[in-house]
């Protein structure tokens, strides 16, 4: 899996504030008691499990931050499925820093990871479609960049990042504006040319409205396959056509065959769990 690499000023960001948040006032109190200083140790990285990893340069950071002596080294990249008992890093130095770092480095390594792993199976779903998935805003709060990251070391696409980078028209802007044809009217009005404008439908006849009106994309809400296929063919390539509403593994392969061009799975990053990662240790 081929993928930009993250921002190293957010990882590292990130990481500091996750490990301040850890370390407390007082430092890893448990392991400057029980570990003598210097005593080196390796920790290895294992999959409990089959996925797809995402966050390793944050695991890698979080040690680094702890102590510039703990050498991380990855023996896989970000995006690539692994198996039970794949070896995904390991780690060598100081024992009492890499004991110090090992929680926060495993919490966003594993918490990513889950997130790549859940996509995945959502891809495979729709593989022999031309439906992509993509994920939404539904995500944890100060992670969103990490975890748009591993939706795509999954396979899958981004959805806007953020409320700045791209119109998305929804019901409640509808209500509010008054219409389908004033909201999309003000919008063309404001915002500048290459900013992409789409539009959330409930229904058939709202779908006639703005595609009187003229949008780049228009958002399917809550459709089953049968009305997708209409709409669909209505639109007639003129939009790109987004399936979103409660989308899950076992409806997913069945909205994608409607002929949709990208399907938002809000639960990419709300309902991800956690891939497991083991931890052995070796003491030198």
């Amino acid at each position: 899996m081929h993928d930009l690499p993250l921002n190293p000023l957010l990882v590292q960001d990130a990481v500091a504030r996750a490990l301040a948040e850890d370390l407390g006032r007082a430092g890893d109190i448990t392991t400057m008691a029980c570990i003598p200083a210097g005593r080196p140790a390796e920790l290895v990285i294992a999959s409990r499990g089959p996925g797809v990893i995402a966050g390793l340069s944050l695991a890698e950071e979080a040690f680094r931050q702890i102590d510039g002596q703990v050498r991380f080294e990855a023996k896989v990249a970000d995006g690539a499925k692994v198996e039970r008992g794949t070896v995904v890093a390991r780690v060598a130095g100081p024992a009492r820093s890499i004991l110090s770092a090992e929680r926060v480095a495993l919490n966003f390594l594993g918490r990513l990871s889950g997130v790549a792993s859940l996509t995945a199976r959502y891809v495979e779903r729709v593989a022999h479609t031309k439906a992509r998935i993509v994920d939404t805003r539904k995500t944890t709060p100060l992670l969103r960049a990490f975890e748009k990251h591993a939706v795509r070391c999954g396979g899958g696409m981004n959805h806007r990042f953020g409320l700045d980078d791209a119109v998305l028209i929804k019901d409640n802007h509808i209500a509010v504006a008054g219409s389908i044809a004033a909201a999309l009217r003000a919008v063309k009005a404001t915002v500048g040319h290459m900013v992409k404008i789409e539009i959330e439908v409930d229904t058939l006849a709202q779908l006639a409205e703005v595609i009187d009106e003229g949008a780049d994309a228009v958002l399917l809400d809550n459709m089953g396959p049968d009305v997708l296929r209409e709409a669909v063919a209505m639109i007639d390539r003129r939009m790109l056509t987004e399936a979103s509403g409660g989308i899950n593994l076992d409806t997913v392969k069945a909205i994608a065959e409607a002929g949709v061009d990208m399907i938002s799975v809000g639960a990419l990053t709300h309902s991800a769990p956690v891939m497991d990662l083991g931890l052995d240790v070796t003491v030198g």
